[in-house]
C-alpha cells in the first residue's frame, strides 16, 4: 500500500495536480512498495531504545531488544547500544558489544559510524594501535581523519605535510596531530603562519592563539600578546623595520587596526610602513584591507588588491580580488584574468572562474579561446553553465529525458537495505540520522541507478532526496528529478493569482527548504518557504489572514500563501528585480537596497550576484534564479534567457 505520507498528499491535491504526480511516478504495484510507519509498535520501541540509551537506562534495553525482531532499524537498535558502549568502555581495546555489531553489520553505514566513534575514544586514549587496527573506512568528518593520521605517523608510516594541512580543522583530534606534527617537523613554520593569518583575517582569535603557541617562542608570543591587547599602541611603537616574526606581528597588527578605522590605517600604511616591511607581508596587509573594503563593497578594494600583488591570499580572499575588478566602471578584464591567474590552481577550475576567465577572453580579442572554456561549462546544469550557454548563442532548454525508470530498476532501489533504513529514518524524525543513511547507499551507483532510487524517494514523498540522489547522475539527466514540482496545481494557482512568477517561486522553494514540509532553519524559519515567526505574523496581517495562528506556519496553504504574498512584497520594494528580491527574501529586504546604493554606476545582474557580500546569500541568489530559468523551461517546453531574468542592477 502506498504510505500515509503520500496518501495524505494525494487527498490534498486538486485532480490538476493528481495528474501530474501520476505522470511524475512510474506505474506501481502496490504488493512491491516499500512502507515503513512510525505508529507500528516496533518503531516505538526503536524509539524507546534510543531515549532508553540516551538516559543510560541500559537495563531496559534486552526485554525491548526483542519486541524490535526483524524491524528495518533493528540495526540501529543495536548500534545505539554499542555505540554508548565504546563511549563508556575501560578499555579501548576490548568493546565486545562494538565487536559483535561490526561482525553482525558490515558494510553498513551504522558500522561506519560506530568505527568512528571507536578511532576518537581509542584517539582520547591514545591508543594508535587499536586506531590501526580498526582499519580503513569512509568517513568525512575531519576529526576523524586527524585521528587515523595522526594514529599512522605514530605507528611507522610517516605523514607529509600536505596530507596534515588538507585534513586539519580546529578541534582536539587536529589540535593533537598539529601538535604533533609540528613537533616531527612534518609541518613548516611558514605553513603554520598562513593557518595562523587566515584564523585571524576569519577574526578567529583563538584558534590563531594556538596557532602562535605553536610558532613563536615564549618572547615573541609575549610580543604577540601585547599587540593584539592594544594593536595601534603596539604597531606605532615599533621601531625599525620589521623583519621575520617581528614582520608576521606588524603585519597581523595593522590588519587588526584596520577593523576600526579601514581608511586611516591604508593611509598610515602607505606613509609609515611601505619600505619598512617585508614585500610578503606587506602584500598580505593590503589584500586584507582589500578584503575588508571588499566586504563593505567600498571601491578602494580595487586598487589595494592591485597593491598586493602575489602576495599570499587564503581561498576565501582570492575570490573577492576578481569580484571587485568586476564592479569597476569600466572593467579592466586583463587584471580580471591576472586575478584568476593568481588563483590556486584547483580554484580556477572552478566554474565560477572559468566562466569570469571566458569573458576577460572574449572581451580582449582571444574568441576562440573564450569559445573554448564556453563549451566546456556549458553542459553544467547551474548557474555559470547556463550563462556559458548564452554567451554561446544558445537558449538554456531543458535536456532530453532519459529512458523511464524500468519496473526491475525500481524494485532494486525499493529492495536496498540501506535505502529502507534511510526511509524509516526519516518516518521517525530522525532526519540528522536519515540524510547520511540515505547518501551512504548511493555509493558507488550508476546513473540508472541512481533515477531509481530518486525514483523510490519520490514514491516516499521524501522529495529533498529526489532532487539531491539525481543531481549525482553523470550523463543521464532527468529534471522531472532534479527540478521536481510538488503540489504543481496549487502552488501555480496561488502564485498566479497574485501575479508572481511560479517558476520563481518553485526555483525559491527548491534552495530555501528542498521542499521539506517542516524544514526549519537555524534561526527560526519554517516550512517551505522558510518564513521567521516575526514575518509570517506581519503578513499574515497585512493581507487578512484572520485564522492564522503561529503553529500553523508549517501548514502547506498557509505557508505558501504567506510566503508568495511576502515575495511579491519584497519583489515590488525592490523595483520588480528577483535579483534583488531573492536577496531580499534570504537577506531581509533592507540589505540589498543597501549593496544596490554602492554602485556608481549601472551593472550586469550576474555581477551584482557574483558580488553579494554575504557567502549564503550570494550562493542562493544564483542557484534561485537558475533554479527558477530550468522550472520555466520545463513548464512552458520553450527556451529560455537566464540573461534576461537577471538583467541589469542599476544604483539608486
Amino acid at each position: 500500500m502506498l504510505s500515509p505520507f503520500i496518501q495524505e498528499s494525494l487527498t490534498k491535491l486538486t485532480k490538476g495536480c493528481l495528474s501530474f504526480v501520476l505522470i511524475a511516478i512510474p506505474a506501481i504495484s502496490d504488493a512491491n512498495t516499500f512502507d515503513y510507519s512510525a505508529d507500528t509498535p516496533s518503531a516505538k520501541v526503536v524509539v524507546e531504545i534510543k531515549t532508553a540509551v540516551e538516559k543510560g537506562q541500559l537495563l531496559q534495553v534486552p526485554a525491548l531488544r526483542q519486541q524490535v525482531g526483524n524491524d528495518t532499524l533493528a540495526i540501529y537498535a543495536d548500534y545505539w547500544v554499542a555505540e554508548r558502549a565504546v563511549q563508556k568502555a575501560s578499555s579501548v581495546f576490548d568493546v565486545p558489544e562494538a565487536t559483535a555489531f561490526l561482525n553482525k553489520y558490515p558494510d553498513s553505514y551504522a558500522a561506519e559510524k560506530l568505527k568512528a566513534s571507536w578511532v576518537l575514544a581509542a584517539f582520547d586514549a591514545g591508543a594508535f594501535t587499536k586506531i590501526r587496527d580498526i582499519g580503513e573506512f569512509e568517513w568525512l568528518n575531519k576529526q576523524v581523519r586527524c585521528a587515523k593520521l595522526e594514529a599512522r605517523h605514530m605507528t611507522g608510516q610517516r605523514a607529509s605535510e600536505g596530507e596534515a594541512l588538507n585534513e586539519f580543522a580546529p578541534g582536539q583530534a587536529c589540535w593533537s596531530m598539529l601538535q604533533q606534527f609540528v613537533a616531527d617537523g612534518v609541518v613548516s613554520r611558514d605553513e603554520l603562519v598562513a593557518l595562523m593569518q587566515d584564523a585571524i583575517e576569519r577574526n578567529h582569535t583563538q584558534t590563531a592563539s594556538r596557532l602562535v603557541a605553536l610558532t613563536f617562542d615564549p618572547k615573541t608570543l609575549g610580543k604577540y600578546q601585547a599587540m593584539m591587547k592594544a594593536p595601534s599602541q603596539w604597531v606605532r611603537g615599533f621601531k625599525g623595520k620589521a623583519v621575520g616574526d617581528d614582520a608576521v606581528i606588524v603585519a597581523i597588527g595593522l590588519q587588526r587596526m584596520a577593523r576600526d578605522n579601514l581608511t586611516t590605517t591604508a593611509e598610515y600604511v602607505d606613509k609609515t610602513w611601505r619600505n619598512r616591511l617585508p614585500e610578503p607581508e606587506l602584500g598580505w596587509v593590503w589584500g586584507q584591507l582589500a578584503f575588508r573594503a571588499a566586504l563593505n563593497l567600498k571601491p578602494q578594494a580595487d586598487q589595494w588588491y592591485r597593491l598586493a600583488g602575489d602576495s599570499r591570499m587564503s581561498d576565501t580572499n582570492h575570490p573577492w580580488r576578481v569580484r571587485m575588478a568586476l564592479r569597476q566602471p569600466k572593467i579592466d578584464w586583463l587584471w580580471v584574468q591576472t586575478a584568476i591567474d593568481r588563483m590556486p590552481a584547483q580554484m580556477q577550475q572552478e566554474v565560477d572562474w572559468q566562466y569570469w576567465r571566458a569573458r576577460a577572453l572574449a572581451a580582449t580579442g582571444r574568441v576562440d579561446q573564450a569559445r573554448s572554456l564556453y563549451e566546456d561549462i556549458s553542459g553544467q546544469y547551474n548557474f555559470y553553465g547556463q550563462l556559458a550557454l548564452e554567451e554561446l548563442g544558445r537558449s538554456i532548454v531543458a535536456p532530453a529525458a532519459p529512458a523511464p525508470v524500468s519496473q526491475q530498476e525500481l524494485q532494486a532501489a525499493r529492495d536496498n537495505p540501506h535505502l529502507q533504513q534511510g526511509v524509516a529514518l526519516f518516518r521517525l524524525g530522525l532526519r540528522p540520522e536519515a540524510v547520511p543513511q540515505w547518501n551512504f547507499a548511493l555509493r558507488h551507483m550508476n546513473d540508472r541507478e541512481l533515477l531509481a532510487t530518486a525514483e523510490f524517494a519520490r514514491e516516499q514523498g521524501i522529495y529533498d532526496r529526489v532532487v539531491n540522489t539525481s543531481e549525482r547522475t553523470q550523463d543521464e539527466v532527468d529534471f522531472t528529478q532534479r527540478f521536481v514540482a510538488p503540489f504543481k496545481s496549487q502552488v501555480m494557482a496561488q502564485a498566479q493569482s497574485i501575479n508572481l512568477d511560479p517558476a520563481w517561486v518553485y526555483g525559491l522553494i527548491r534552495q530555501e527548504s528542498r521542499f521539506i514540509m517542516d524544514a526549519r532553519s537555524v534561526v527560526g524559519a519554517s516550512g517551505l518557504m522558510q518564513l521567521m515567526p516575526a514575518t509570517a505574523k506581519y503578513v499574515a496581517k497585512k493581507i487578512g489572514m484572520t485564522d492564522f495562528r503561529p503553529s500553523r506556519v508549517n501548514e502547506f496553504e498557509i505557508n505558501t500563501k504567506l510566503g508568495t504574498n511576502y515575495l511579491l512584497m519584497v519583489l515590488n520594494d525592490l523595483d520588480g528585480s528577483q535579483v534583488l528580491a531573492s536577496a531580499g527574501y534570504n537577506a531581509g529586504p533592507r540589505r540589498p537596497a543597501t549593496w544596490r546604493s554602492t554602485l556608481g554606476h549601472p551593472v550586469e545582474g550576474a555581477i551584482f550576484a557574483e558580488t553579494i557580500p554575504f557567502t549564503e546569500t550570494r550562493d542562493y541568489v544564483k542557484s534561485v534564479l537558475s533554479n527558477a530559468t530550468y522550472y520555466e523551461a520545463t513548464f512552458s517546453g520553450q527556451p529560455q534567457s537566464l540573461k534576461e531574468r537577471l538583467g541589469r542592477i542599476t544604483p539608486r
